[in-house]
Formats: structure tokens, C-alpha cells, sequence
């Protein structure tokens, strides 16, 4: 009935629907659709229904629109906020984020949260306390993560928008999976605070995943901020930059191999080789790229060692107010062996790594000077089957017994933890890194009928040749 989010605001600020049968609609979707799916982890239909007919919606850009939550922060007062972990299954928070209260204000009504792995440290969603989300093309197969629930909310038809985030790809993977567009903003363009500023230093954003260019253009702009309270400071972009299409041809790199060197499946390559025939056959530059702008695993092996560390200092934060000490039973063996390996790496490396993220940030913006765009596959390949990066059970008690190792052998298991997984989906954690906007588009699709997206990164703050972009490929009909 809508195309779109859009669509839906459009109708209830017309007075053709009400939003209490928009949220109506979406809650037969859930109960429908969901048992299938088992993407939403928690509801909020009753206040969700009151809001519908007492909230004033006029002229709000996306009014009355049902949305639902990312269950790992995008905290709302009053309601769980689990991040898919055992420790929080009873958790409810105390104030709502400035993300949430920026959603709110814009017209949409929060009917509940989805699925997400524990803490979002995978790009599966397959919590020990949720269970798996079943990617609604084939349930054989996961939806992704982190923000899997998400994705599987719109992919199904339940809501035509899902908040979501991205701190290594957690919004392009599922999006990549699920046959969506998502959108990575550039670091400090979307509000953040108060709870937390600087998550994972900075390589973790809000955002959403959608179904149209419109959609994802209209969040854009209604959704960046210039915050000035923020460690990330960024100058918004006017309604001339989003809107004035690019009239020059771009310079497109395009990007092949993966940065760490494993395997890039046939599909990606295939995905990849007719989005940038399709860019050449429009007379943009396209040219195949020469060189890794950065060393991928060094790369990949700071991004660990920051995650271990933030790992560290937020279960320290956990331990402290559960006046008791963690416990192995207590998180997934993933959570445990990032937690203890961050306890040993000292307080010098970790601002090494951060001087390095500053680093990498130069070379992409020199790079960008020489290309608007670097050009590759989402993933190396689709949706995984369920249980595919399952560890084994010797990997498993070693990462149990990881306080036996010492700190260099302790990073080695935490890459090899995550090898499987990565060779999967090695090209969005960079983007993270050095805070560039970066987008996967739906443009691919195999015989089977399995989504596979292409991934589009430009300098800081260039979201507009993004949008330029999504634009091109959704109005020729090349969107999957």
C-alpha cells in the first residue's frame, strides 16, 4: 500500500490514514510475520497505540511512521534495552539517547527492538539470550548483525524503516544480506549522547536501514546535527548539497580484492564488475584500483585492540555496579575472551592505535583527492547459513582459558576468533576507522535469489555523492 516511510508521513499529514492504523497494521505484521522472523526482541504496541492518537504529527517529516529500535543502545526510558546480552535481560534504561529523542521529535512511533548479538560484536545476530534472526529470503540463513533484527524487519515488509548502527559494518552487512539500503553516516553527523559520546572511539554511528533513496535522503537531513557538545564535531549539509545532483563525472576506484587477502566470491565480483560498468557506460572515470590505500590487517588488528579495550572498560563499569566480579557464565565465549584480552593491553598501545586511526584518516583523504569514490563489494559473498562461523570446541576452550596466554598470544586468538567471519565481510570495518561515509546499495541479486549489495565510500562530511549515487542506481531500475 506505501512505497515507503515517505509515502506514510505523506498520508497521515494528508489525513488520508491515521497513524493508530499504521501502528495497527504494524503490529498484524509482527504477530504475523515475526514467529518466523524472530527479529523484534521486546514490544511497546499499548503505549505505541496512545501515542498514535495523542502525539500532534503535523507537518512532522515522518509522521506517525511505526519504527522499531536497535536492542543494543538507542536506549528509551522506560524500556529494555538487553544489547542481546544475558547481563541485561532484565535491564531497563534510565533516560532515552538524544537518537532516539531525535526519532521521536521527527514523528516516528517506537513499537519495540530488534535483534542484535551480544553486544554487537558479530556480524551474525545469534545471541545466546534471543537467538537467532532467520534472513527472511531463506530461514536456512542468518540476516547479519549487528543490526540483523533491523534489517529483517524491513527486508519482511514489517516496518518500511528500522533504526540501526555501525561500528565495522553493522549496517551495511545486513543491509548487503537483506537486499536494503544502508547508510553509515559520516562520524559526528548524527546526534549522540548523553549516556555515551565516543562509541568505540568514535567507530560506532546511528543510523537506519531503508528500502528507498528517499527515504535514507529525508533522515539524512533531518536527522544530522552540528553538536557541539560532541567530541565529533561536523558542519551540516544544506538542502542544496543533498538534493543538486552531481553534474560532473565521478572518479571511481574500484576495489576488488579483499583488504585482508581472503577469498571474494564469484556473486561479489560479478555485483561489483556491472555496478561499475553500468558508472563507466554513464561516462564516470572508473579505474580499478592499483593499491590498498591501507594495510588491511593492520587495520583489522587495531580495530581489535580497541574493541578488547572498550570491552574492558565497560565490563569493569558492569562489574562495578553489580558489586561483584564477572564471571565467564555470565557473557558468550566471544565477550569473555574480548574482555580478558583487553585487561592486558596497556594504556600506551591503545593510544598508539588511536594516533594510527588518525593516521588512516590522512591517507583516505589524500586518497580522496584523487578519487570521489572507492568502489567495492558489501560482503564477499551472501548470507551466511546458520552456525557457519560456529567456533570449534578446541577453539572454544582455548578463548575459555585466554588468562593463560600472554598478550601477543592473546591477539592471535582473537583474530583467529574472528577469521571465519571476516573473510565474509572484510571491505565495511575501514569506513569505521577513519569515520567516511560509506553506503552498501542493493544492486545484485543471484540465480537463487539471494541479495548481494555493492559498497560506496567517499571522503568525510560527502555524504552527498552518496545520495548522488544511490539516486543513479535506484532510478535506472539497477537496485535489486
Amino acid at each position: 500500500m506505501f512505497r515507503d516511510a515517505t509515502d506514510m508521513a505523506e498520508a497521515v499529514n494528508n489525513r488520508k490514514v491515521s497513524a493508530k492504523e499504521l501502528v495497527l497494521d504494524t503490529i498484524d505484521k509482527v504477530e504475523g510475520l515475526n514467529p518466523d522472523l524472530n527479529a523484534i526482541t521486546s514490544t511497546r504496541f499499548e503505549k505505541a497505540l496512545m501515542e498514535a492518537e495523542t502525539r500532534d504529527f503535523s507537518d512532522k517529516p515522518f509522521a506517525g511512521v511505526p519504527i522499531f529500535l536497535k536492542d543494543l543502545g538507542q536506549e528509551q526510558e522506560g524500556e529494555p534495552s538487553t544489547s542481546g546480552s544475558i547481563l541485561f535481560k532484565d535491564y531497563y534504561a534510565r533516560q532515552s539517547d538524544y537518537y532516539v529523542e531525535r526519532l521521536e521529535a521527527l514523528g516516528f512511533i517506537v513499537l519495540g527492538r530488534t535483534n542484535t548479538p551480544e553486544f554487537g560484536f558479530k556480524n551474525i545476530s545469534d545471541s545466546r539470550l534471543h537467538g537467532p534472526v532467520n534472513l527472511p529470503d531463506d530461514p536456512t540463513r542468518n540476516a547479519g548483525g549487528s543490526s540483523g533484527g533491523a534489517a529483517a524487519v524491513v527486508a519482511s515488509g514489517i516496518s518500511p524503516v528500522a533504526a540501526a548502527s555501525d561500528g565495522g559494518g553493522s549496517i551495511r552487512i545486513p543491509a548487503s544480506f537483506n537486499g536494503l539500503i544502508g547508510l553509515k553516516p559520516t562520524r559526528g553527523r548524527i546526534p549522540v549522547g548523553p549516556g555515551s559520546y565516543r562509541g568505540w572511539q568514535g567507530a560506532s554511528v546511528n543510523f537506519a536501514l531503508t528500502k528507498t533513496v528517499r527515504d535514507t535522503r529525508r533522515l539524512l537531513e533531518h536527522f544530522q546535527v552540528c553538536q557541539m557538545e560532541s567530541p565529533f564535531v561536523l558542519p551540516k549539509l544544506s538542502h542544496q548539497d543533498l538534493f543538486t545532483p552531481v553534474q560532473k563525472p565521478l572518479k571511481i576506484a574500484i576495489q576488488e580484492e579483499s583488504p585482508i587477502g581472503g577469498a571474494v566470491s564469484e556473486e561479489a565480483k560479478l555485483a561489483l564488475k556491472n555496478a561499475a560498468k553500468f558508472l563507466s557506460d554513464l561516462g564516470h572515470d572508473v579505474k580499478p584500483l592499483t593499491k590498498q590505500p591501507l594495510d588491511g590487517i593492520e587495520a583489522m588488528r587495531s580495530y581489535y585492540e580497541m574493541n578488547a579495550v572498550e570491552t574492558a572498560a565497560m565490563f569493569d563499569h558492569i562489574a562495578a555496579s553489580l558489586q561483584r566480579p564477572l564471571m565467564v557464565e555470565d557473557m558468550e565465549v566471544m565477550s569473555w575472551a574480548l574482555y580478558r584480552s583487553g585487561q592486558k593491553i596497556p594504556a600506551k598501545r591503545y593510544s598508539h592505535i588511536l594516533s594510527q586511526w588518525d593516521q588512516y584518516s590522512r591517507i583516505m583523504h589524500a586518497f580522496h583527492r584523487s578519487y570521489d569514490i572507492l568502489l567495492s563489494p558489501t560482503v564477499a559473498d551472501v548470507a551466511p547459513k546458520h552456525d557457519q562461523f560456529a567456533l570449534s570446541d578446541k577453539r572454544r576452550d582455548q578463548l575459555l582459558h585466554i588468562d593463560d596466554c600472554s598478550q601477543e598470544e592473546q591477539l592471535d586468538l582473537i583474530w583467529q576468533m574472528f577469521s571465519k567471519s571476516l573473510d565474509w565481510t572484510p571491505f565495511t570495518q575501514q569506513a569505521n576507522l577513519t569515520g567516511q561515509p560509506s553506503i552498501s546499495l542493493p544492486t545484485h541479486r543471484t540465480v537463487a535469489g539471494l541479495a548481494i549489495g555493492i559498497q560506496a565510500t567517499a571522503a568525510k562530511g560527502r555524504e552527498d555523492l552518496l545520495m548522488h549515487l544511490a539516486d543513479v542506481f535506484e532510478t535506472s531500475g539497477s537496485h535489486s
